[in-house]
C-alpha cells in the first residue's frame, strides 16, 4: 500500500462518515505498534510527529521511520508533522518525505495565521503534501510543559479563515485540551455543528486522550474526521512496562521491547474501534 497524503485519507472517511487516528509515535517501537493496529484492524491511520517533542525524538531519526514504516504498511498510512511553528522544520519534514504539516499559528491574529497558512500550503504544493492549521487554541501543550489557555473556536473566525486559506483539514478548540484531562471533558457540540457548517473542510480534534467513545461518535457526527492521540498510547505503555518489570526481577531487553510495541498496538486498536475506521482500508 502507497504512502497518501491526509488529505485522501480524510476525504474518505468525510465520505464515509468515520473517524481517523493521528497517532503521535516517539520511537521505532511505538512506530511498530501504531502500524500493527492499523493492519490488524484493516484501518486508515495517520502517524504523526509534533515540533514540541523533537527534543526526545530528532525529526532526522524519527521521520524516515515513520516514512519507511508507512510504505511498507498494507493499508493507507500518512505521515504528518503536527504543531509546526517554524518554516525551516516544516521544510524539513517534507523533505524527510511527510504527506501533510501543520502550521500551528492559533498564537496569531486571524490575519497574521491565514497570511502564514498559505505560505505554508505555496510551500507543501510544491511536495504534493496536505496541510493542517488551526482556528481558536487548544488548551494544555503538546509537550505538557505549557498551560497554555483555551481559546473557543469562533464560527464566523473558522469560516472567515477558511475562505481565505482553502486549507485541507482545519483543527478547532470546542473544549477539547491537550495531555490529561484534570475533569470530565465538557465538548460543545452545538459549536462544533455551527463550525461544521461553514467549513468545508474535514475539522480535527486535538487532545483526543481521555474523551469517551461516545462523545468520540459525536465529533464525528458533527465534522470531525482527524482525532490526535498521544497521552493514551504513552500512559499505556508506562503501565504495561510497569506491570512487566514488577513481574520479572530478570528482564532482557527484548521482551522489553515487545512490550512497548504491544502497549502501542492494544492503545491505538481501542482508539481505531472507537472511531469506526476498523474495515476502511
Amino acid at each position: 500500500m502507497p504512502l497518501v497524503t491526509m488529505k485522501e485519507i480524510l476525504q474518505k472517511a468525510d465520505q464515509s462518515n468515520y473517524g481517523v487516528g493521528s497517532f503521535n509515535v516517539v520511537n521505532m517501537e511505538t512506530v511498530i505498534g501504531v502500524i500493527k493496529a492499523a493492519e490488524e484492524t484493516n484501518s486508515p491511520i495517520i502517524l504523526q510527529a509534533a515540533e514540541a517533542r523533537l527534543r526526545y525524538s530528532p525529526l532526522n531519526l524519527i521521520g524516515p521511520i515513520m516514512v519507511a514504516a508507512a510504505q511498507k504498511a498494507k493499508v493507507p498510512v500518512a505521515v504528518h508533522f503536527d504543531h509546526g511553528s517554524r518554516p525551516e522544520t516544516i521544510k524539513q519534514a517534507l523533505d524527510f518525505g511527510f504527506t501533510s504539516v501543520m502550521f500551528d499559528g492559533s498564537g496569531l491574529s486571524l490575519e497574521e495565521n491565514a497570511a502564514k497558512t498559505i505560505e505554508v500550503i505555496r510551500l507543501a504544493k510544491r511536495y504534493g503534501a496536505s496541510v493542517e492549521a488551526e482556528i481558536g487554541r487548544v488548551g494544555g501543550s503538546e509537550d505538557g510543559l505549557e498551560n497554555i489557555e483555551m481559546a473557543i473556536t469562533q464560527v464566523q473566525d473558522a469560516k472567515e479563515f477558511f475562505e481565505r486559506t482553502e486549507v485541507d483539514a482545519l483543527a478547532v478548540a470546542i473544549g477539547n485540551v491537550h495531555g490529561v484531562y484534570k475533569s470530565e471533558p465538557n465538548l460543545q457540540f452545538e459549536r462544533l455543528k455551527g463550525i461544521d457548517e461553514v467549513v468545508a473542510a474535514p475539522l480535527v480534534l486535538h487532545g483526543g486522550s481521555g474523551i469517551t467513545v461516545h462523545d468520540f461518535r459525536r465529533c464525528i457526527q458533527y465534522g470531525i474526521k482527524k482525532i490526535n492521540v498521544q497521552t493514551a498510547t504513552l500512559n499505556k505503555v508506562v503501565e504495561r512496562v510497569r506491570a512487566l518489570c514488577q513481574q520479572n526481577e530478570k528482564l532482557d531487553y527484548f521482551t522489553y521491547h515487545q512490550c512497548i510495541i504491544n502497549a502501542a498496538c492494544e492503545s491505538a486498536k481501542g482508539h481505531i474501534e472507537a472511531f469506526q475506521s476498523n474495515n476502511q482500508a
